[in-house]
């Protein structure tokens, strides 16, 4: 099975295990994660994330929308104008 088949076939159960053995270090039975099971793990519930929930739901989600509807800071994706001052 492949990775993407195994995202796609995952359910909402297996993802929030997979997401409290991140969350925690360890698994339901108290074993703790290796550094490789965390990544790997961490790895699955973002796929999900991306694959199955909106965008704002997903994990590392920042909303930057202030009640009022504006904006918190600049926007990452606009261009900044960069100035160079020459000391000469």
């Amino acid at each position: 099975m492949t990775f993407e088949k195994m995202i796609a076939a995952m359910t909402p159960d297996v993802y929030q295990s997979l997401k409290q053995a991140v969350e925690l270090g360890k698994w339901p039975n108290g074993e703790r994660l290796s550094q490789d099971q965390k990544e790997t793990c961490l790895r699955a519930v973002i796929a999900y994330d991306s694959a199955k929930l909106p965008e704002e739901e997903r994990t590392g989600f920042i909303g930057r929308t202030k009640k009022d509807g504006s904006l918190h800071g600049d926007d990452p994706l606009e261009p900044k104008v960069l100035k160079i001052l020459n000391e000469n």
